[in-house]
């Protein structure tokens, strides 16, 4: 009869064993292969010799992000489950561990609706005094170029032409590509991030244009074109980002605010009820497929009154 050496409590667990005795928990075949890929995949991610208790929640969420972030929201939703369980395994079972973050949301499923915002709360939210300049520009730049929050935040100040007000952004390839696949395509944005920018970069010529308060913490790799040469700040991540967002518009605790996808979605949407031709919305989107567009054509109230005025009589001279 083989002796089970209990696992160290505290400081002593790694993030491998941690991982590894949760997985043997499960009895089922199917649920362990399904669980090892999210379990596994994030623990790697982590560093699997490191104490699961020096893991930050933050951690646990830039790791989801950084894995399957642009995957389909059902495999983003299974990995993110698959974590969830296993932190929560092993806080049941006596041992420090993170928690996955309140902003890495459980996403919608496909055929639900992505909430968009009214351009009045748009504006307020960029106007509100408690929201810093490099918010009010992030979220003001992802509005007017509807563009995918990556993109924005992968940005460079070489990257930027701000005479033109255009920048040329390393768009994801097309599904079943590898990550590191990209193109190059240009966004474009208006007055409202034209005025912000200058303040946001106080002189700054090169680096990150979005760029978090703190240096990068010791022994953190990261890579040099995510630092400022100039200040050593480190670039804003995308899941930052998005708890920056959701402690801005959270009513009811956190991980119920906002989703950065929204300024996007958000953007189109008000496109399509100003009549923008599928064309236009298309090119300002850079969407392939013109049925991906089909859910920003959904008019107010107001705007199908407008068009059906379009069809009253014509009054006689």
């Amino acid at each position: 009869m083989s002796v089970v050496t209990p696992l160290p409590t505290g400081q002593g667990l790694t993030v491998r064993a941690a991982a590894d005795a949760f997985l043997d928990t499960v009895a089922n075949p199917n649920t362990v292969r399904a669980y090892a890929a999210g379990v596994g995949k994030t623990a790697l991610r982590l560093g699997e010799q490191r104490p699961l208790a020096a893991v930050a929640d933050d951690e646990i969420g830039e790791a989801l992000e950084a894995l399957w972030g642009g995957a389909a929201v059902n495999t983003w939703n299974a990995r993110r489950a698959a974590v969830l369980s296993w932190l929560a395994w092993c806080r049941e079972h006596g041992h420090a561990a993170p928690a996955v973050p309140a902003w890495a949301k459980r996403l919608a499923a496909p055929d639900s609706q992505t909430p968009a915002r009214s351009r009045t709360a748009i504006d307020r939210l960029i106007a509100r005094r408690d929201v810093g300049v490099r918010e009010k520009t992030l979220y003001r730049l992802l509005y007017e170029t509807a563009a995918r929050a990556e993109e924005i935040l992968t940005l460079n100040i070489e990257d930027l032409e701000l005479t033109t007000r255009q920048a040329r952004v390393k768009a994801k390839g097309a599904r079943g590509q590898a990550r590191e696949d990209f193109v190059l395509e240009t966004v474009y944005w208006d007055a409202g991030t034209a005025r912000l920018l200058p303040r946001l970069l106080k002189g700054r010529t090169r680096g990150p244009v979005f760029v978090t308060h703190r240096r990068p913490g010791p022994g953190k790799v990261v890579s040099p074109r995510d630092v400022c040469p100039d200040t050593g700040l480190a670039r804003l991540s995308y899941g930052q980002a998005r708890a920056l967002l959701d402690q801005h518009t959270a009513l009811n605790g956190p991980g119920t605010g906002w989703d950065l996808h929204e300024f996007r979605h958000s953007a189109l949407t008000h496109l399509g009820e100003a009549g923008a031709s599928l064309l236009m919305l298309m090119a300002k989107s850079r969407h392939k497929k013109p049925e991906n567009l089909r859910r920003y054509f959904k008019p107010s109230p107001d705007a199908i009154a407008e068009i059906t005025s379009l069809l009253a009589p014509r009054t006689s001279g």
